[in-house]
């Protein structure tokens, strides 16, 4: 999976639409299944106070732009005024953070999965090499430690920006991920590699989700 493409979109339902949004992209996974072969991963996923997401894995760049000119794309456009705050540009678009994915557990067991977590991550002034290569290592560690994390991938946005996407069968594996050795190498070194540190830098940008449909 090392040089495949990823984005991730956090959006936020327009009022009185969380059923509905969250509806729709429960909805859309069977589309993206049938009409986009490129796509390897599609995460439809909710939070509390009206946030959805989506995060999606491409085996290259032409399969994420067939994404974001595909089906499901279309319909979210066509929608988007109704069931997002912002709209189509101020709720979607603007808010899509794409990325190329620097190592990763295969998924196992993946409709197994209920829960996900998404770690944003900014690089300490100069480290952005180092945390990359951090990142890098850690894949293979949890693919070897960590049987209860069913997905697992390290993110590059640019040169300091980073991110953690996993997903796990309930709240055991997530704790259990936190408690692992990925999750302890990075506190031990979070004070050197990461702007504000563990606290800050790392446990502050953790968002949780439960998944709501998967490709």
């Amino acid at each position: 999976m090392k040089n495949y493409k990823a984005s991730y979109i956090e959006m936020k339902a327009a009022e009185g639409q969380t059923e509905k949004f969250a509806g729709f992209l429960s909805d859309a996974a069977p589309l993206v299944k049938q009409t986009e072969p490129g796509t390897k991963l599609w995460f439809a996923l909710q939070a509390p106070e009206n946030k959805l997401a989506i995060f999606d894995i491409f085996v290259d760049e032409k399969a994420r732009n067939a994404h974001f000119s595909g089906a499901v794309a279309g319909a979210l456009n066509k929608n988007a005024n109704t069931l997002v705050a912002g709209g189509w540009d101020d709720g979607v678009v603007a808010n899509i953070h794409n990325s190329s994915v620097l190592s990763a557990k295969p998924p196992a067991d993946l409709y197994s999965a209920t829960t996900a977590t998404y770690i944003k991550l900014k690089a300490a002034p100069g480290q952005g090499e180092n945390l990359a290569a951090l990142l890098s290592a850690a894949g293979s560690i949890v693919a070897d430690t960590e049987p209860g994390t069913l997905f697992w991938v390290a993110l590059q946005i640019d040169g300091e920006h980073f991110a953690i996407f996993d997903i796990f069968a309930g709240e055991a594996g997530r704790e259990a991920h936190f408690a692992g050795k990925v999750a302890g190498l990075l506190n031990q070194k979070a004070s050197a590699l990461v702007e504000g540190g563990w606290e800050k830098g790392v446990v502050a940008n953790v968002n949780n989700y439960d998944i709501l449909a998967i490709k």
